[in-house]
């Protein structure tokens, strides 16, 4: 999927699309469209860096690490949504492995379809203290805002104070927040939400 063509996960590589970009490495250049090399088995790799930050404890939403079956399909479904301009994905390299990712996908509900949700964003802890995951931040909302959404939101676990603070170095702006609302084992953590307003310029 996310070789040169950034098609299908499981086939031939197809044409890219403007909302599928890849972020290479520090000394790239941002949001090149041609992906991974041929070789890089990006699935894989993508469900390697998820499991092992899932089963070191990061807020991703998951409890247990997710199968490969699990990523491939996630893929798959951002990959079709992102030719309509119902998602964006971006993938973020260091040579041929794969150090982070991130997604958004838009509201199915009809009368949210204007805005979109910021669903995902990881990096591999060898990646972290270099801006990779302001990268892979700011380049979704600018695919965002290529994609005509309004409203970008997105939640966090209370704790997660580093992506907090970076989400509000970016724009973002706290509109709620669910006291003890996430649960993991026996531990409690705030659900916190933020969004930030696409329709305003900014600087």
């Amino acid at each position: 999927m996310l070789g040169r063509g950034l098609g299908s996960v499981r086939g031939r590589p197809e044409q890219p699309h403007s909302l599928v970009r890849v972020i290479a490495n520090e000394n790239a250049v941002p949001a090149v469209l041609l992906g991974a090399p041929e070789a890089v088995d990006a699935v894989g790799q993508a469900h390697e860096l998820l499991a092992d930050l899932v089963s070191g404890g990061a807020a991703l939403g998951w409890v247990e690490p997710p199968s490969r079956d699990e990523v491939a399909a996630l893929f798959d479904d951002l990959v079709a949504a992102s030719r309509v301009g119902d998602a964006a994905l971006r993938l973020a390299y260091e040579g041929e492995r794969l150090v982070g990712l991130g997604y958004w996908r838009r509201y199915t509900r009809p009368t949210h379809r204007p805005n979109a949700d910021l669903e995902k964003l990881a990096v591999a802890p060898s990646a972290h203290g270099r801006g990779l995951g302001r990268r892979l931040t700011a380049a979704l909302i600018e695919d965002a805002e290529a994609a005509g959404v309004e409203f970008l939101t997105l939640d966090a676990r209370g704790d997660n104070s580093n992506a907090l603070r970076l989400y509000r170095s970016l724009g973002f702006t706290e509109y709620g927040r669910l006291t003890d609302f996430v649960a993991v084992g026996n531990a409690r953590y705030d659900k916190v939400f933020y969004v930030i307003d696409l329709r305003v310029p900014r600087g």
